[in-house]
């Protein structure tokens, strides 16, 4: 929790009056920036911590999952901050933007919309790719997990897989 406090202090810091190297390299998002997309999120319906990780995971085409160890102490961060509340839903926290949280993204309006298109935009030119090869997985994982497909069943899956491998390989 202190390192992932940490970097979105020094995130705030080097886009704010303060400007500091570092970094550990190129990733889809630093903390900092994570916070401006996840109140984005919210903002645009209450959400819970599942869906906005699988929202993010959609909005990137499948390139980007964010882990649950990065989003829900970033939640609670967006709670301690005032900038959402959280009501239970069942087991589960519906969170939901405070008129604090929308004055900030106002406030953050030009940054917000810059990183929201970066992630709309497909990586490295290969988005068309990536988002096939998501739809595949969610396919294969949808058919494993929730079908209880047997094992013939299991036996052509891996049978389609092998097929698709060895003709891209053979590209």
């Amino acid at each position: 929790m202190f390192r992932f406090l940490h970097a979105a202090h020094r995130f705030h810091h080097m886009h704010g009056r303060h400007h500091g190297g570092g970094g550990r390299g190129p990733k889809m998002f630093d903390a900092g920036a994570m916070r401006y997309i996840v109140l984005q999120l919210i903002s645009e319906k209450p959400r819970h911590g599942y869906e906005i990780i699988k929202e993010l995971e959609q909005r990137a085409g499948g390139s980007y999952t964010p882990s649950p160890g990065a989003i829900y102490p970033l939640l609670s961060m967006l709670l301690d901050m005032g900038h959402v509340s959280a009501t239970p839903d069942g087991n589960k926290k519906l969170h939901t933007i405070t008129p604090e949280g929308a004055a900030f993204l106002a406030e953050n309006r030009q940054f917000v919309d810059a990183i929201m298109a970066r992630m709309n935009e497909p990586a490295g030119g290969h988005g068309d790719v990536r988002g096939s090869m998501h739809a595949l997985k969610v396919a294969v994982i949808q058919q494993v997990r929730e079908n209880n497909p047997d094992e013939a069943k299991l036996a052509l899956i891996q049978a389609i897989l092998r097929r698709a491998t060895a003709e891209i390989e053979q590209l």
